[in-house]
């Protein structure tokens, strides 16, 4: 499956969001884009839209960016996606006049992985999706100890 640098892009801005605004502090979006190795001009487009979607907030100002506008235990990956692109998990078009295994392979092969993607997303939230992340990625953070 292909997805666009839109959906993709705004899945690592929330999670990067997830993960790095500890007790509501914000992000800003040079961070984001410096840490996920993203254009900034093009990351302030996405983090527009999840913005418009409900998803963050912005802030202003010196101490500026974003925080998630609700809780991460909240938020499904099937909202984002969908929020980002509604094609993504939308149900197949069936085309009554096809004829030969078109259909029948449309049915027993793509709309079951279209579904169980739709479950996935469904029962995912971004809460458990950044702590997947967190914990596949623990080698590449940089850790402290004072």
């Amino acid at each position: 499956m292909k997805v666009s640098t839109r959906v993709e892009y705004g899945l690592i801005a929330l999670t990067d969001i997830v993960i790095h605004s500890g007790e509501g502090t914000s992000v800003s979006a040079p961070e984001i884009a410096q840490r996920q190795r993203i254009s900034h001009k093009y990351l302030e487009q996405i983090l527009l839209l999840l913005r418009q979607a409900g998803f963050i907030t912005a802030t202003k100002g010196l101490r500026g960016g974003y925080t998630l506008s609700c809780s991460p235990d909240t938020i499904t990956l099937s909202d984002v996606l969908n929020a980002l692109d509604m094609n993504i998990l939308a149900e197949m078009d069936p085309k009554e006049e096809e004829g030969g295994l078109r259909p029948v392979i449309n049915d027993c092969f793509w709309e079951r992985i279209n579904n169980n993607i739709r479950q996935y997303a469904d029962s995912v939230t971004l809460n458990d999706f950044a702590a997947q992340c967190r914990e596949k990625s623990s080698g590449n953070w940089d850790h402290y100890v004072i």
